[in-house]
């Protein structure tokens, strides 16, 4: 029961944040903190859950070669303005070679 509990009032609460951000009023969104915060969070979160997906399995660090390798190969292709799906080919690709030739 507890449980069920928990995601009931996650459901609302996520409702409700999303409502707050509709509900909020258009001279506070114009605002310029707001404006820069609205477009720098993303980019953070984006960037914490890649890397602890890269260094992290299950609650401990780890250093697994073929993750950070495909990593590596993920942001050559983005510094070479890669199209997105290639980006990700590239990565998975790499991860996948290093995996099969036993590196990690």
């Amino acid at each position: 029961m507890t449980l069920w509990i928990t995601v009931l009032a996650t459901g609302v609460g996520c409702y409700l944040l999303k409502y707050a951000g509709l509900a909020a009023p258009r001279r506070l969104l114009d605002h310029p903190l707001v404006s820069r915060f609205a477009l720098i969070v993303p980019v953070a979160l984006l960037a914490a859950l890649i890397a602890l997906q890269t260094v992290a399995d299950g609650d401990r660090l780890v250093l697994d070669l073929p993750r950070l390798g495909g990593l590596v190969a993920a942001v050559v292709a983005l510094l070479l303005r890669a199209p997105f799906l290639l980006v990700i080919v590239a990565a998975a690709g790499t991860a996948a070679g290093l995996r099969a030739l036993g590196v990690g």
